[in-house]
C-alpha cells in the first residue's frame, strides 16, 4: 500500500479511544483554546479575521476566535493563525512541529458547520494529531533542517486526516484527501519572526478542510503523492523514515507532545525547568555568582540573544530568561517580556553572570546547568521529553491558562473541554471562542 493508503485506513477506521491518548487530546484542545483566546488581538489574528469575514457564509459556518462566523476553510485559516500568533502552543519534538494549531482548527470548523457532536470531534482530533506526528517523523529532521516548517507541512496532512474523519470519509476517500494534501502542504522556516509563521499554521488548517471536502466531492489524486519519485517527501528533503509508521493504530506518538509553560522560545524551556529544580534548594538572586548553561549547539542560532533590548528579543535569550527566573519573574506571563524588563539594572547584572556553552553531548530537548551561589554549586538538568506525566501536566496547563485568561474563564474552559464529547459539548466550546478575555486586564502571576 502507498503511504496515503496506510494513513488513510488508519484515519478512517481507527477507534482512537486509547485512554492515555484521549487525555492528551483534551490537554491539547484546552491549551489550543487558551492560547487562541489570548492571541485574539494580535495583528496577524485581526488580519486573518478580516480576510475570513470576506468569505462569510450565507448560513451556518464556523466560529472564529472573537465571535464572528465564516465558511469552514476560512475559519480554519483564521483560527490556526490566531492560535499560533503568540507561539505559545504545544510542540512535538519528534519532528519539531506544532500539531494542534493546524489540526484542531480544521476539525473544529467542519464539525461545527456540519453539526457533528463532540465525540466524533475527539476521534478526529486523535487521528489527525497522530497523523501529523507520524508524517513529521517520516519526513524527519532533514526536512526541517532544509528550511521547511513542519507545522505547515506535516500539519497539513494531520489537518486533512482530522477533517476527513469529521466528514466520515472512508479509507479510500481519506487516501485521496491525503494525496491531494501532498500537492498543497507548505511552510517555510524563513517566515520565522514574521506573520508568515503563524499563517503557516492557518494555511495548513485550511488545506485540511479543502482537501477533505474535495475528496468527499469525488476529487482524486495520484496514490503515490507522498512517497513517489516526484512526491512530497522526495521533493521536500524528506528522509522517508519507515520506522515512523511502526505500531500505527496500536501505539501513539501524541502523548510525547510538549506543552509550553513559559511564554518564550521552546528551546529555552528545558533550561527554565532545570532552574525550577535548582531554585527549590533556595537561591537568593543577589547571591548568585555564576550560572553555567550547557545546551545543544542547535539552539545557539535560535535562542541565544546575549543582550536583548526588546521584549521579543527577550523571548529568545538564555541569559535574560535565566535571570528573570532567578529573580522570581513569572516567565509564563506575557507582559514580563518587555523592553523595561530588558533594561532593569538588577536583571542586566544577573544576566551578565550567565554563560551559555554549546555541548553536542546534550540532547536537543535537554539542558544541563550549574548555579554557583554563596560558595556552593547547585547542579540541575531537565529534558522536556520527560514531561509526560498527566498528573503533573494538568495542573500546570490550568495554571498557564489562568495566567493568560483569568481564573473564571480558564475554569469554565477546562469544564467545557472535559464535557466536549457529551451532547451539546461542541456548541459550548464554540461559544467560548466568542469571549475575548485578552481585552480584559489579567493580573500577572
Amino acid at each position: 500500500m502507498t503511504l496515503a493508503q496506510t494513513l488513510g485506513g488508519f484515519a478512517a477506521d481507527c477507534p482512537a479511544d486509547d485512554p492515555r491518548m484521549t487525555r492528551f487530546v483534551r490537554f491539547s484542545l484546552f491549551d489550543w483554546a487558551t492560547v487562541g483566546l489570548a492571541g485574539i488581538d494580535e495583528p496577524v489574528a485581526r488580519a486573518a479575521r478580516r480576510v475570513a469575514l470576506a468569505d462569510a457564509p450565507a448560513q451556518g459556518g464556523a466560529t472564529l476566535f472573537g465571535g464572528v462566523h465564516a465558511a469552514p476553510a476560512a475559519a480554519a485559516l483564521a483560527n490556526g493563525a490566531t492560535s499560533h500568533a503568540l507561539d505559545y502552543d504545544d510542540t512535538h519534538f519528534g519532528h519539531i512541529g506544532h500539531p494542534s494549531v493546524a489540526v484542531i482548527p480544521a476539525a473544529l470548523a467542519l464539525a461545527e458547520a456540519r453539526g457533528v457532536e463532540g465525540a466524533r470531534l475527539m476521534q478526529a482530533l486523535g487521528v489527525g494529531l497522530e497523523v501529523a506526528c507520524r508524517v513529521g517523523a517520516w519526513l524527519g529532521r532533514p526536512h526541517y533542517e532544509a528550511g521547511f516548517h513542519q507545522t505547515g507541512t506535516s500539519g497539513a496532512f494531520g489537518a486533512t486526516a482530522a477533517a476527513g474523519r469529521v466528514l466520515g470519509l472512508d479509507a479510500a476517500q481519506m487516501a485521496q484527501a491525503l494525496s491531494l494534501a501532498a500537492t498543497r502542504a507548505a511552510g517555510l522556516k524563513s517566515q520565522f519572526g514574521t506573520m508568515g509563521k503563524p499563517l503557516n499554521a492557518g494555511f495548513a488548517a485550511e488545506v485540511g478542510v479543502t482537501c477533505a471536502l474535495l475528496a468527499e466531492a469525488g476529487a482524486g489524486a495520484t496514490p503515490e503523492a507522498i512517497e513517489g519519485a516526484q512526491g512530497f517527501g522526495p521533493t521536500h528533503a524528506g528522509c522517508a523514515d519507515e520506522t515512523a509508521l511502526e505500531g500505527l493504530g496500536e501505539a501513539w506518538l501524541l502523548p510525547s507532545i510538549s506543552y509550553k509553560f513559559h511564554a518564550c522560545c521552546h528551546g529555552l524551556h528545558a533550561m527554565l525547568e532545570a532552574l525550577r529544580k535548582a531554585k527549590a534548594e533556595g537561591i537568593a538572586p543577589e547571591a548568585v555568582q555564576a550560572v553555567e548553561i550547557r545546551t545543544h549547539p542547535r539552539w545557539l542560532a535560535v535562542c541565544n540573544q546575549p543582550a536583548p533590548a526588546t521584549g521579543l528579543q527577550a523571548k529568545f535569550s538564555y541569559r535574560l530568561t535565566a535571570a528573570m527566573s532567578l529573580a522570581g519573574l513569572d516567565t509564563a506571563a506575557l507582559d514580563v517580556y518587555s523592553n523595561a524588563t530588558c533594561a532593569r539594572p538588577d536583571l542586566v547584572a544577573l544576566r551578565d553572570r550567565v554563560t551559555v556553552e554549546a555541548d553536542a553531548s546534550v540532547e536537543d530537548t535537554a539542558t544541563e546547568l550549574r548555579v554557583t551561589v554563596g560558595g556552593r554549586v547547585i547542579e540541575a538538568a531537565h529534558d522536556v521529553l520527560g514531561d509526560s506525566d498527566p498528573e503533573v501536566i494538568a495542573p500546570r496547563l490550568r495554571e498557564k491558562s489562568a495566567t493568560l485568561l483569568g481564573d473564571k474563564t480558564s475554569a469554565m474552559l477546562w469544564e467545557e473541554v472535559a464535557d466536549i464529547d457529551r451532547r451539546g459539548g461542541l456548541a459550548a466550546l464554540a461559544g467560548r471562542l466568542v469571549s475575548n478575555p485578552a481585552q480584559q486586564p489579567v493580573a500577572a502571576r
